[in-house]
């Protein structure tokens, strides 16, 4: 039997699959658990901007995005090879999209670490005075152009 899926979003992050199967040509709906395949966030008629994550050996990968991103739906859009990366799938339960913002575009960033995820920062690796988590950083069109250092290793927080 030959299946196809295709993904909505819906309200309250379930997603809706229909199913078809070839023998009868029939659709069945089914609710199955989010996967993170694809960004709530961007309708795709918006502008796109550029950031850059700086591997630790220096290495620049570039990445669009478009207003409203996060930068780990900017990792998932892009298919960013990062190891890892976004494990939680942004729900704040681990430190793999931690990320290092130079001083300057750490004080530009309109909102502080709340609580929760400085508790998340505390277990991730290479921590500094500007590391924020990726899965909490909105991004505007004020950010085109930013760079962001990646740790050499990730702490998935789950596993602590």
């Amino acid at each position: 039997m030959s299946i196809s899926w295709n993904v909505f979003r819906s309200v309250n992050y379930i997603t809706m699959c229909l199913v078809r199967t070839s023998n009868r040509n029939i659709l069945n709906v089914r609710f199955c658990p989010i996967l993170r395949l694809i960004s709530y966030s961007q309708p795709h008629f918006k502008e796109q901007y550029e950031m850059t994550f700086l591997r630790t050996h220096g290495e620049p990968i570039k990445a669009k995005f478009k207003e409203g991103d996060t930068i780990l739906d900017v990792v998932v859009n892009n298919s960013v090879d990062l190891d890892g990366y976004g494990a939680c799938e942004g729900t704040l339960t681990c430190s793999t999209c931690h990320v290092i913002f130079k001083k300057e575009d750490y004080d530009r960033l309109p909102e502080k670490p709340s609580d929760e995820e400085l508790d998340m920062l505390d277990l991730a690796y290479e921590l500094s005075d500007t590391s924020r988590l990726g899965c909490q950083i909105t991004l505007s069109k004020d950010h085109d152009g930013l760079e962001v250092r990646v740790p050499s290793t990730i702490n998935d927080a789950r596993e602590s």
